[in-house]
């Protein structure tokens, strides 16, 4: 890792750094549960207006009615699939229709269905649909919707260690994510390239990341994307940024794990809501305690 760098609770940043207001939109995907249910909790804890997105329209419906139970009656609910093109379609529609744009977003839908100490590839389509193909298509669906005012649109995805680079030993793999003109669509390749080595049983010998493997190919895809959309961007009122919360206690991990997804997302919505002079772009935050930077 690059640097390391202590980041403030966005409850005790002094008022005078506090941009956001209620009319401040972010929408949280893969959020009737887990982080993604504790990251809209606190966005609308501290005051902005946030959008609670899920599959599953009773899910969602019901978590989005819990968080109002608790007075918190600045969440609004609507039904979003990222693995399904239309439904994404008719999301970004609505938004438009109802907000007008947003001005976070935060990529924390996904899927894995390995046991803690198990590495099966068998639904490897699915993870890469759902994790890395699905926030890419949600996101490039509601770049033209980022209100880029001076106080700057945040994209951030909620990645993983696992997509780290070096968990990659294929050189040749290694050598296309690392070039510094990768492209999105050498970025599918790659995913194209690992979705083969699975249909031919061949990729336990391909090179590709040993732990979680279909999960961690998809991270690595989303953290290559990311890099290249912040660079896409560099310079205008739009960051892009990874953030890994680590062993978290949610269903995704079976429950198991060092913290609550509450501590996951007070980190995340500190990112997310960095002061403008503050915020970085096309960078990886590893929690826990002072975070890891590097650039991704």
């Amino acid at each position: 890792m690059e640097s390391k760098q202590v980041i403030s609770s966005p409850a005790s940043l002094p008022s005078s750094t506090r941009w956001w207001s209620g009319d401040t939109v972010a929408v949280v995907t893969g959020a009737n549960k887990g982080i993604g249910f504790a990251v809209v909790k606190r966005f609308a804890e501290l005051g902005l207006t946030v959008v609670l997105t899920a599959r599953d329209v009773e899910r969602g419906s019901r978590a989005t009615e819990e968080l109002r139970d608790q007075g918190l009656h600045n969440v609004e609910f609507f039904p979003l699939d990222v693995s399904e093109a239309e439904s994404i379609k008719t999301f970004v529609s609505w938004l438009e229709t109802t907000f007008g744009g947003l001005d976070i977003l935060v990529n924390n839908a996904g899927v894995s269905f390995n046991e803690i100490h198990e590495n099966s590839v068998e639904l490897a389509e699915t993870v890469i649909r759902t994790n890395f193909q699905g926030a890419k298509l949600v996101t490039d669906s509601l770049l033209p919707f980022f209100r880029l005012s001076p106080s700057s649109s945040r994209i951030l995805n909620i990645s993983s260690r696992l997509g780290s680079i070096n968990k990659v030993r294929n050189l040749k793999i290694k050598a296309i994510l690392q070039d510094e003109r990768l492209s999105e669509e050498e970025i599918q390749g790659v995913v194209n390239m690992f979705v083969e080595d699975v249909k031919e049983g061949r990729w336990q010998r391909q090179g590709w990341p040993q732990i979680w493997t279909d999960y961690s190919v998809s991270k690595l895809a989303l953290n290559a994307y990311s890099r290249v959309l912040a660079k896409r961007f560099q310079g205008t009122r739009l960051s892009v940024n990874c953030f890994c919360p680590g062993f978290t206690r949610t269903p995704l991990t079976r429950g198991q794990g060092t913290h609550t997804p509450d501590a996951a997302a007070e980190l995340a919505v500190s990112l997310a809501l960095l002061p403008p002079h503050h915020l970085p772009t096309g960078r990886f935050f590893l929690g826990f305690g002072p975070y890891n930077k590097s650039t991704l």
